[in-house]
């Protein structure tokens, strides 16, 4: 369902601003060593700050969910692992491409300096399915991954929304 105009924004605003101040904390970074294999944290900590801010507030929205199969958690934490270190000003031309036109994407595409960022942005979800495999996790998080845009299961449906809502 497509969000309305004002809902759009103050959903985009949030995550710039979030985006901005993105941290993670030592005591988030020792918890999450209690339950990650050492490749998937090294994809985690390669992560944009922004992306392993945003992966962490999905992981929390899938436990308040009731999400405890680690498959699916991990998922949620580094679903978006394909961004890649891309900077705010892709993200956001991104995200209005998606919202009001492909034209916006054709015409960041035509400057250099964009151009590599707004195709790993686009190419993401399969990107991040690569690093998930190549780091090790198992083929159900990988799938999740791979299909986080357009959900094959009730389970990648609720990975979907947490990712929405953070």
């Amino acid at each position: 369902m497509r969000q309305g105009f004002r809902g759009w924004w103050s959903g985009k605003l949030r995550r710039t601003w979030s985006y901005v101040r993105s941290r993670v904390t030592p005591a988030e970074r020792a918890e999450l060593a209690t339950w990650l294999q050492p490749p998937e944290l090294f994809l985690f900590v390669g992560m944009h700050p922004a992306d392993r801010r945003h992966g962490l507030d999905v992981v929390r929205s899938l436990r308040a969910a009731g999400v405890t199969d680690r498959d699916v958690l991990l998922a949620g934490l580094v679903h978006d692992a394909g961004k890649g270190r891309t900077g705010l000003v892709p993200r956001v031309l991104h995200a209005l491409s998606e919202r009001y036109g492909r034209w916006i994407e054709g015409l960041a595409m035509s400057v250099p300096m964009l151009a590599e960022s707004m195709i790993r942005l686009g190419r993401h979800a399969e990107l991040s399915a690569r690093l998930a495999s190549a780091a090790g996790c198992p083929p159900r998080t990988v799938e999740l991954i791979r299909w986080q845009s357009a959900p094959r299961d009730p389970v990648g449906e609720l990975l979907l929304a947490a990712d929405e809502a953070n």
